[in-house]
């Protein structure tokens, strides 16, 4: 490994995150951050840095380079920082357009490399206090370039395989594409749709009989816009491409209802059915399949420690743990993934032999 001095901008959900993570792997790291000095005392009393940066230019002395600030303030550092980066440093950011940082860095003469990025995670409350060092794991971190023969290329792989994330490459135009409709205009519609719900009379507001499914379906519409302006901004085409697409399908089903076309409508929902059912259902876009094993737990004290110590002791991994349903005083039913067929069915062995029921 021959990275070893990384600098974060930013230590914000995502960069504070990578600093947690990067305290936690097998490697060691001398790391340095960069943002609002309360932040980084706080950072740095809790021995998540080993020093503080007085500027952002301050981490051009680093071997790896993690920008971690929203989109348009990225896009300045990048501006500042790329042109002048040292040879064999790395340039990495997380932001989610990808095609801009490309197009500035193909533009520049830089002695060091660039390697856009972007992790397939997140929460719904941001800042460094809500960050966690296991907020990669099992989720898809994008790189926008191919492995090459630089030996400093693969070892930011290394580092972010550390994580627990799972590398995808895609090219930084196709990302900002997929992302249009994956990410941005889910967004967008998650907003419309609360906006468009958002009805009252004189009895009743239409959102207090709102259920779970909405609030499933409009969770994202709680996002900060100041994040999602440069985005928008920085995606525009593409996101005006996939609301043309989208605002194309709601007009082809008013006209189908419109008409009492019942068959083209039932035939609408089932080809969203198929569609719906090829989404990873693993936890953050796991790209690998894992493998599910429920388990039955009692209501009773020390049920899922008795699970976890017991898996531990036969040297299984759990991937991924979640309560799916729960019965008042009765107990509940957990979804436990793993990385492979075979260990599922040795799981389901070892736990129905200490007494749980498994399916």
């Amino acid at each position: 490994m021959r990275v070893k001095n990384i600098s974060i901008i930013g230590l914000g959900l995502i960069g504070g995150s990578i600093a947690k993570a990067l305290q936690k792997s097998k490697f060691d790291f001398v790391i340095s951050a960069f943002d609002k000095p309360e932040v980084l005392s706080k950072a740095f009393d809790e021995n998540i840095i080993h020093s503080k940066l007085n500027s952002y230019q301050d981490s051009l002395n680093s071997d790896l380079i993690f920008l971690c600030l929203p989109v348009a303030k990225s896009l300045e550092v990048f501006d500042n920082i790329a042109p002048k980066l040292s040879k064999d440093t790395i340039l990495t950011d997380v932001c989610s357009v990808k095609n801009v940082f490309k197009e500035k860095w193909d533009k520049i003469k830089s002695n060091g490399i660039y390697i856009g990025g972007h992790p397939m995670t997140g929460k719904e409350k941001g800042g460094f206090d809500n960050s966690d060092s296991l907020l990669f794991e099992n989720s898809v971190y994008i790189l926008t370039e191919n492995e090459n023969d630089n030996p400093l290329f693969a070892d930011l792989q290394k580092i972010i395989t550390s994580f627990g994330s799972n590398i995808l490459h895609i090219p930084a135009q196709q990302h900002d594409i997929i992302a249009a409709s994956v990410s941005h205009l889910p967004q967008l519609v998650s907003v419309a749709l609360v906006n468009a719900a958002s009805l009252k009379t004189d009895s009743y507001n239409f959102l207090d009989l709102a259920a779970g499914g909405f609030r499933d379906m409009t969770r994202i519409a709680s996002s900060d816009f100041k994040i999602w302006e440069s985005i928008i901004a920085n995606n525009k085409n593409h996101i005006l491409t996939a609301l043309d697409k989208f605002s194309y399908d709601l007009s082809l089903l008013s006209k189908q209802i419109n008409n009492d076309n019942y068959k083209a409508i039932e035939a609408y929902f089932e080809n969203a059915r198929i569609h719906r059912d090829e989404v990873p259902q693993q936890t953050k876009g796991f790209l690998h399949p894992l493998f599910d094993l429920f388990v039955f737990v009692t209501d009773e004290p020390g049920a899922i420690s008795k699970i976890s110590t017991a898996l531990f002791n036969a040297s299984i991994n759990i991937k991924d743990m979640e309560l799916l349903k729960i019965r008042e005083g009765s107990g509940g039913t957990f979804r436990l993934s793993f990385e492979s067929s075979e260990v599922v069915e040795k799981a389901s062995i070892i736990l129905k032999n200490i007494g749980f029921e498994t399916a």
